[in-house]
């Protein structure tokens, strides 16, 4: 099937990135957020994204009018029965998707694609809670999604022929270089990167070097364009915390543990770069190492 209209289910950092891409792309887009001041939030993020886009002679003001016009915003999950796919960028939580996989069965079409952002959990675990385990797939988009040009899609045991190739298609679409992945939680890059940045952290706990030096050695030594820590504080250390809970409750291994420094972090309400305080304090210009204890 040819896709021709977007739905997407939360406005934060990851689905406003996603609604962008689609809306710049030429298709109409349904932006559904939980009250009308969220959904005025996800507006106001494009809207700065795209003229920060002109600043940097990425965007013409044209084709920032396009984008502009193809968006539209609702608290209704019902305005999703309009879309051909529908993509959810929510909180890794399973039993919230899962609930909202189940409103939306009930609204949209039979033919309507559910797709996931989830960049953790299983497919097929919510390709159950749809109610139509052969339209669904994972569609992984990377942050900041309107630089970004990888997009995983993610096939589960139940994704028909048809689906899959239509997701395909559509991450081709919106300017993305999609590679296709098997439905394992992390995927393909987290599966990798995860346990990199983690393994950066007890490096930091065992005393090898400091915040600083890891992430210098990184980006001089390995050519990365960023240090383990820069990555964690960007990735949000919250987030980085709850991805590596799943993916150690799914796969028991050590390399997935979350240690004991990141978790206390956490409960400190150090989420990183959002938060203005993670391995780097960025009340400070430049962000200078964070003191953490230890």
């Amino acid at each position: 099937m040819a896709i021709r209209s977007v739905g997407v289910i939360g406005g934060g950092l990851m689905g406003s990135g996603i609604a962008q891409v689609a809306a710049q792309a030429g298709f109409p887009v349904v932006v559904r957020e939980l009250s009308p001041a969220l959904a005025e939030r996800a507006r106001a993020s494009i809207e700065r994204t795209l003229a920060k886009g002109i600043e940097r002679g990425k965007v013409t003001p044209a084709q920032r009018d396009a984008a502009v016009a193809n968006l539209g915003f609702t608290t209704d999950v019902a305005e999703m029965a309009g879309c051909d796919i529908v993509i959810e960028a929510v909180v890794e939580d399973l039993a919230i998707k899962n609930s909202l996989w189940q409103e939306l069965g009930a609204v949209c079409p039979r033919e309507t694609i559910f797709a996931s952002n989830t960049s953790s959990l299983t497919i097929a675990e919510m390709a159950i809670a749809s109610g139509r385990p052969d339209r669904m797939v994972g569609l992984h988009f990377f942050n900041p999604v309107p630089l970004m040009k990888l997009v995983e899609v993610v096939r589960t045991v139940t994704t028909s022929d048809e689906t899959f190739r239509a997701a395909f298609d559509f991450a081709r679409a919106v300017g993305k270089e999609p590679i296709a992945a098997k439905d394992n939680s992390g995927f393909v890059v987290n599966l990798l990167l995860v346990p990199y940045m983690l393994d950066a952290i007890r490096a930091l706990e065992h005393g090898v070097a400091t915040v600083e030096d890891i992430d210098k050695g990184m980006t001089l030594g390995a050519g990365h364009p960023m240090g383990p820590f820069v990555l964690a504080d960007f990735v949000g250390l919250d987030t980085l915390y709850r991805i590596a809970e799943i993916m150690f409750d799914e796969y028991r291994e050590t390399r997935y543990a979350p240690p004991p420094l990141l978790k206390r972090m956490v409960l400190a309400g150090m989420t990183g770069k959002k938060g203005g305080r993670g391995f780097y304090d960025y009340s400070a210009e430049p962000p200078r190492p964070a003191p953490l204890g230890i």
